[in-house]
């Protein structure tokens, strides 16, 4: 049975130095660099990780997200400050990484980034619950332009009534769809940070969840 050879970390920050290196020169267009960074980026993480898994002990399914965003997006850099949040999941453990990405500061994954990474073994798994939270800002965003369309409405002939439309569907967004994540819940006082799945919608957290309740005890029951 082959093993598995490792990424060296080092060889991707190295390599992420260049792309931006190349960007800032003008050698690389936006259009490339940016998946370019994206993919350099979830694959030093990965790496990062890998390098702290036992010997033997692999990753079977990924999920990225930088909070805000539904994924590891082109725009990763278009933020002063944005929270990375990667999921890696074995058989014995779920392992979350958390890094900051500044527009200021290159990728590294480690302290320079304020990268943290922690973990849940699956034995000590006690049910995974569905949490939800109304879109707060975004209604009170939808609710400000109808605001703006009423007030100014006799200036607004033409946009007035589009803008009290947009404006309607903010709020019925943001009050109607609220953000959903599951909660991955341990034993009673061991963790105070729960690890939480975000965007639930996207096809590596389906499979992340239906991969983490087939191997979490059957004791357990997810709500």
């Amino acid at each position: 049975m082959s093993t598995r050879t490792k990424t060296d970390p080092e060889a991707l920050r190295e390599e992420i130095r260049q792309l931006s290196q190349k960007y800032a020169a003008g050698d690389i267009g936006e259009r490339k660099f940016q998946p370019a960074l994206a993919k350099a980026t979830v694959n030093l993480y990965q790496a990062t990780v890998e390098g702290l898994l036992p010997e033997g002990e692999t990753i079977i399914q990924s999920h990225h997200v930088i909070l805000g965003h539904t994924r590891m997006v082109q725009s990763v850099m278009k933020e002063p400050e944005q929270q990375a949040v990667s999921l890696f999941l074995t058989d014995r453990r779920l392992v979350r990484l958390r890094s900051t990405l500044s527009a200021y500061k290159p990728i590294t994954c480690d302290h320079r980034d304020d990268t943290v990474v922690d973990e849940v073994p699956l034995d000590t798994i006690q049910s995974l619950r569905v949490r939800r939270q109304i879109r707060g800002g975004e209604a009170l965003t939808g609710l400000g332009i109808v605001g703006v369309a009423v007030i100014f409405y006799p200036w607004l002939a033409i946009t007035g009534p589009l803008l009290i439309v947009l404006g309607a569907l903010g709020v019925i967004h943001g009050l109607l769809l609220p953000t959903r994540w599951l909660e991955v819940q341990g034993r009673v006082g061991e963790s105070e940070d729960p690890i939480c799945i975000y965007v639930l919608r996207k096809k590596s957290a389906q499979t992340l969840v239906r991969l983490l309740r087939e191997r979490i005890p059957q004791q357990t029951a997810p709500a």
